[in-house]
């Protein structure tokens, strides 16, 4: 008898906060919400943050507040975020960087990106290209590995500082490529670029919105985009693996995050505002204009994604040998 009470009121527990976190998710939000972008503003990680709290603000009629927290390569804000109240109310636009790379690259990192988190959707894949100034004398991926592979340093590649998303792109060239290329770091993409632009270095890794209109001058030569798959943006502009590095990959993404223990219903809220925002003709546009993809997709698929990339960029960090301090 006691197994059988024991069990009648464990199922009545389970159906009542069941049924209270659905009812909690109906009414969900009732205040003002807080959305943490762990990055200065500008960036890609800052332009989908805003975008996304102001399409949430205009759907419920509460007001989204962005607050930016950089520092450490988007690890700051994501400690902060990780502490943020488990009722819905605060979330985080996350990235590759502060989410899969950065287990490898930091050795005490604060927030476990698995543990700490609760995933609720991915947002956009922001596009990166490889851009060569054009006194290198290749028009394509495979005329440039026989030269980059020609002597250690013989060419080099700037980025925007040691475990970077471009510093890791080219990384991957590399190892690919067998080559070793002389890294360069800078304080930031816009002064890594003028110096590729300028000759000063040979090539960069890059979000593709901010190297193409360069491109169109003649200062900067485009040869392959980073991804997978060509790019609905940009058609013309063949993939790394496909012209001469099979294998090469790096797709970096952002997507929004809640503190771990945050109740399902709310995440799925959250999740399905999110992604009909997607669709909108406005943020198509808006997107469209600036090369970004949309993604979408299930908190279960975004989870899928951080844990791969997790273990794809830990080779990567391994192999080149990249150690970064917090």
């Amino acid at each position: 008898m006691k197994t059988f009470a024991s069990s009648l009121y464990l199922g009545v527990s389970l159906a009542l906060t069941a049924s209270g976190g659905i009812a909690q998710a109906q009414q969900f939000p009732s205040k003002p919400m807080k959305l943490i972008v762990p990055f200065a503003p500008g960036g890609p990680n800052d332009i989908l943050g805003r975008l996304v709290g102001q399409k949430l603000t205009e759907q419920w009629g509460q007001q989204v507040i962005v607050e930016n927290r950089g520092g450490a390569g988007g690890t700051i804000g994501l400690e902060a975020a990780a502490r943020l109240p488990k009722d819905g109310y605060g979330i985080a636009m996350g990235g590759t960087s502060n989410l899969a790379v950065a287990p490898s690259l930091y050795e005490k990192l604060s927030y476990d990106p698995v543990r700490d988190f609760t995933p609720v959707i991915n947002v956009a894949l922001v596009p990166y290209a490889l851009a060569i100034n054009p006194t290198v004398p290749a028009k394509t991926v495979r005329e440039l590995v026989p030269i980059a592979a020609k002597k250690a340093g013989y060419l080099s590649y700037g980025s925007s500082g040691m475990g970077s998303m471009s510093s890791l792109a080219a990384e991957l060239f590399n190892a690919l490529a067998k080559a070793d290329i002389l890294h360069v770091p800078y304080k930031g993409t816009a002064p890594a670029l003028t110096d590729v632009i300028s000759g000063q270095i040979d090539m960069m890794f890059a979000d593709l919105a901010l190297i193409r209109p360069h491109a169109g001058v003649g200062k900067l030569r485009v040869i392959g985009v980073t991804s997978a798959k060509r790019l609905a943006s940009a058609p013309e502009i063949p993939t790394i693996a496909e012209s001469g590095l099979p294998g090469y990959d790096i797709s970096p993404w952002f997507g929004v995050v809640a503190p771990e223990g945050v109740q399902k219903p709310l995440v799925v809220r959250l999740n399905t505002a999110i992604a009909s925002s997607l669709k909108s003709a406005d943020v198509v546009q808006r997107l469209g204009a600036l090369g970004y993809e949309p993604i979408g997709g299930s908190p279960e698929q975004f989870t899928a994604t951080i844990k791969s990339d997790i273990g794809k960029y830990a080779k990567i960090v391994k192999t080149a040998g990249i150690k970064a301090d917090l």
